[in-house]
């Protein structure tokens, strides 16, 4: 994983889908495992998805709000 992988779940706002325009951080934990039993989408929102899956399931949300902008 990258480091900067974090800032980007803290940036980075969804594209498409239900939830356009919101911060990758802030996706809910089942919409992030419909990606996984469907297929996450190719390149870095997919990857970063994946990454946001993992922190959710894991309960690591808290650890990315430092990193949020005020």
């Amino acid at each position: 994983m990258n480091p900067d992988d974090l800032q980007r779940l803290v940036t980075l706002h969804m594209p498409f889908g239900k939830y356009k325009g919101y911060l990758i951080a802030d996706l809910p934990g089942n919409y992030l495992a419909w990606f996984a039993r469907k297929g996450f989408p190719p390149g870095e929102i997919g990857r970063l998805l994946a990454l946001m899956l993992e922190i959710d399931h894991n309960g690591l949300k808290p650890l990315l709000g430092p990193l949020r902008r005020p």
